[in-house]
């Protein structure tokens, strides 16, 4: 399928690929060996592109020079890293490197990848793909090249921009481009080809995400260069290829008259340590004691106390620390002690209030609610956990397993509570276990099937006990779930469902639906669909004293009684 071809120039002088021809690194110039001085001679060639709106940093040189007032650079010259940085025309999986970028969605299919990716790569790459549940916005996963040039592709899934949560988008795009690096270096590779990561789609504007990328790229190369020999970012537009000509001097400087240009011309922001944006509202703030006196700051302390990004404005300010000892700047966050008291009271009344459900025996249901984040962050914790841990001993007991679809096409998980060991159970190993199960599927609408067969029987964990299971699951699987079909309720069931209703959650346990036999249940979900336990076939025929019904001993098909 790919043929090495030789490139060919661009209108603006820079090197292209020429389609499915495989290009070696020795073909995409690096960014050191690159001299020529980008200026709005070469925007006015693209009708399309508005010079207007991106200024050219390295058109005049006096004004930089008289604006960097003995500011530090926050990116100095450092040729060894800039070695290792290429910037190329064209798709980055034509070019032969270790592993290279696809910008996807969480569901990592071919409709919402990098157009053209999949089709280059073969049907083995979706196919690979579909096995992988799934990949988080931020994060990484990374898959085998099939038909591409490439050793690897890593996904990623970027962000949705809004305007109101800039700073998160910011975040999560930084945190796109640092997990394909991290997941490089994990598994032993050394080059990668990434193309832009925002979508269009996702409204993503252009240049403050090329900001992102460059400035993240920047950062991790400074701790982890001696790991990487090359970077590729690759455009595919006439504008992203400009954009990232007129950026990238300024986070990789080639020499001290672009380091002295970029101190001017970079944005007040350029992120923390790792590209991160800086929330001011966040930082660590220090109250004078009382009755202190005043000192103004040792010059020679300056660069010590204040982070990189901050020198050159403190050196031209001297009364910067002075904000930092503002009451009214202080104040923008509550004391911690002062928080903390504040989730304690908040907690005791919770607790107080729901004295009487544990009174009744449906267990501890005190605390206060989570918040979306701590949720998120709670999820998150138990899914590395259990991604991470051997939990064949819980598969084995099948108490939740996956079906088929249900009569609407959405996917069935099953649960069997009979099944479910109170007394030789690890609460903690089947919270990941359910974690882990529910993950693939809880990113789209779906249903459960409980079977309440038998379960009597055996001991059941309190509400207490589901209440946590449900704040572990997160928000997004509770707003996914369609409903909970119960098959054989029983009184003390129902009644802990009303509780459930009453002190947990009215949203998702009103969606139970009971279901008293089996031919009933099976309207909702077909019968092929299920994997249904013999107990469960006997437990129908006593309840109902086989009216209507005829059970196939060797298919277990059940039947209308003609």
């Amino acid at each position: 399928m790919y043929r090495s071809m030789p490139t060919e120039p661009t209108r603006d002088g820079s090197p292209a690929d020429t389609g499915d021809s495989v290009v070696t690194l020795d073909q995409v110039p690096r960014w050191s060996d690159t001299e020529v001085r980008w200026s709005s001679e070469h925007k006015g060639d693209d009708s399309n592109f508005p010079s207007s709106h991106f200024p050219d940093p390295l058109a005049s040189a006096s004004t930089s020079e008289n604006g960097s007032n003995g500011m530090v650079s926050r990116f100095p010259v450092d040729h060894e890293i800039n070695s290792k940085v290429y910037l190329w025309r064209g798709n980055p999986w034509n070019i032969e490197v270790d592993a290279v970028v696809n910008s996807t969605n969480e569901n990592m299919d071919e409709a919402h990848s990098s157009p053209g990716l999949h089709a280059a790569a073969g049907p083995g790459l979706a196919e690979e793909c579909a096995t992988l549940g799934g990949c988080r916005t931020g994060m990484a996963k990374m898959t085998s090249a099939h038909e591409l040039p490439a050793r690897k592709v890593i996904h990623t899934v970027g962000p949705k921009y809004a305007v109101k949560y800039h700073t998160a988008a910011e975040n999560a795009l930084s945190h796109c481009y640092r997990s394909c690096l991290e997941l490089l270096i994990e598994n032993g590779l050394r080059s990668i080809a990434m193309g832009c990561i925002y979508t269009e789609s996702k409204n993503y504007p252009r240049e403050p995400a090329a900001h992102v990328a460059i400035r993240t790229v920047r950062r991790f190369l400074e701790k982890q260069k001696d790991k990487i020999t090359a970077i590729v970012f690759c455009t595919t537009t006439s504008t992203d290829t400009e954009i990232y000509k007129r950026l990238l001097p300024l986070y990789f400087p080639r020499d001290k008259h672009e380091e002295e240009v970029a101190i001017s011309k970079l944005p007040a922001d350029v992120g923390d340590e790792n590209g991160e944006t800086v929330i001011d509202e966040r930082k660590i703030r220090i109250k004078p004691l009382p009755n202190a006196k005043k000192t103004e700051p040792k010059p020679s302390q300056v660069s010590n106390d204040l982070p990189l990004s901050e020198v050159g404005l403190a050196r031209r300010n001297p009364s910067y620390l002075d904000t930092y000892l503002d009451p009214a700047f202080m104040s923008l966050i509550k004391d911690p002690d002062q928080r903390r008291k504040e989730q304690w009271e908040k907690a005791a009344q919770a607790q107080s209030g729901w004295n009487c459900a544990k009174m009744l025996g449906y267990g501890n249901l005190g605390g206060p609610p989570l918040s979306a984040a701590e949720e998120y962050s709670l999820h998150s914790r138990y899914l590395a956990k259990a991604n991470s841990t051997n939990l064949s001993e819980i598969a084995e007991m099948k108490i939740v397993y996956r079906g088929g679809i249900d009569s609407e096409g959405r996917p069935v998980m099953v649960v069997v509570g009979a099944h479910f060991l109170l007394r030789c159970l690890d609460l903690e190993r089947f919270i990941m276990y359910v974690v882990k199960e529910f993950e693939p599927i809880g990113q789209k609408p779906y249903s459960i099937v409980y079977f309440h067969s038998a379960a009597s029987l055996q001991p059941q964990p309190d509400l207490g006990w589901m209440r946590r299971l449900q704040q572990i699951l997160g928000r997004k699987h509770q707003r996914n779930l369609h409903a909970i079909y119960i098959l054989h309720p029983t009184f003390g069931l129902k009644a802990a469902i009303f509780a459930l209703q009453m002190f947990v959650d009215n949203m998702v346990w009103k969606k139970v639906v009971y279901v008293d036999r089996l031919l009933q249940l099976f309207r909702y979900v077909p019968r092929e669909q299920l994997t249904i336990p013999d107990f469960v076939f006997q437990h129908d025929l006593e309840v109902n004293g086989g009216k209507g019904l005829i059970v196939d001993p060797r298919t277990k098909y059940v039947y209308q009684r003609p």
